[in-house]
This record gives C-alpha cells, sequence and structure tokens, in this order.
C-alpha cells in the first residue's frame, strides 16, 4: 500500500480521488458563476426597454444611462442605433456566458472589465444602486476566473514511500 503525503494516512487511490471530488467542485462552481452572464444579459433587456416590461429602479446599466443622457437627439433620430447597442450588450454577455461555462477564463475577467468600466459610466449618473448590482456580479465573475485558475493549475505530486 502506497502512502502519498506521510502522516496524512491516505492511499494513492483515496489521494487521487480526493483531488478529482476537488476539481469536480471547482468546475461546477466555475458553471454556476458562468450562468451569471445570462443573469445579466436579462436583467439588461428588462432595464433597457426593448422589452415590454421595464425595471429600471435597481436595474441599470451605465452605457445605456450616458446615451439617453448625453446621446437623446441621437438616439431619438436613429432609434434603431441605440435598440442595436442595447441587443449588442445582450449577445455580448450571452457570448461571454457561454465561453466561460465552456472552462475559458478569457471571458470572465473579460466580463469583469466590461461592468468595471460600465460602473465607472453608474457613478457619473450618480446610479448608486446599479453599481452595487454590478458590483455583485463583478464579484461572482472573479470567483469564477478564480475558480478556473485553480481548476487548470498542475497538481502537486507527491513523492510515494
Amino acid at each position: 500500500m502506497d502512502i502519498l503525503n506521510v502522516g496524512a494516512g491516505r492511499t494513492d487511490e483515496e489521494y487521487k480521488h480526493a483531488q478529482q471530488v476537488h476539481r469536480d467542485e471547482l468546475r461546477e462552481d466555475s458553471e454556476k458563476d458562468a450562468n451569471y452572464f445570462f443573469w445579466a444579459a436579462g436583467l439588461a433587456a428588462t432595464s433597457s426597454g426593448i422589452l415590454p416590461i421595464r425595471i429600471h429602479f435597481l436595474i441599470n446599466v451605465g452605457l445605456f444611462d450616458l446615451l439617453g443622457l448625453y446621446g437623446g437627439r441621437f438616439g431619438a433620430n436613429y432609434s434603431t442605433i441605440a435598440e442595436g447597442t442595447v441587443v449588442m450588450w445582450i449577445l455580448v454577455l450571452c457570448g461571454l456566458g457561454f465561453a466561460a461555462r465552456k472552462g475559458y477564463r478569457w471571458a470572465f475577467i473579460l466580463g469583469i472589465a466590461i461592468y468595471a468600466l460600465d460602473m465607472f459610466a453608474l457613478l457619473a449618473v450618480f446610479s448608486i444602486w446599479g453599481f452595487g448590482v454590478h458590483g455583485f456580479f463583478v464579484y461572482r465573475w472573479f470567483q469564477g476566473q478564480k475558480a478556473l485558475k485553480n481548476l487548470h493549475e498542475p497538481i502537486p505530486i507527491a513523492a510515494t514511500s
């Protein structure tokens, strides 16, 4: 019977099983955090006005608010461009969600960067609630990329005795 990590009292099979369970948990955590991209896309759709239901109290997207404030006349004259911006935002979030669910860490990092920039836009329009919601998504996506980082780190090989 080979013992790894003398003093730990685990056999080789127990050690490998524990490592596999740990990897499965990290993969599951990463996929759960990737689902928040789809939640963000759905909330962006409800706050933008492209759906019949519009919830604009807690849910804001800074880009949409800035376009509404500073590009009001532009958005009124070219509503297709304004709605296209909303659809593009939603498609980007969904694409990042699919990439993150497949295990691409860059998708989480890009989502964090995009939402961090949008958080500055929310501060410019004094939307504190929207800033908090964005902060929640950034936190969950950070957790997801951290799980993927830990998942892809090499497993240390212990000496057998």
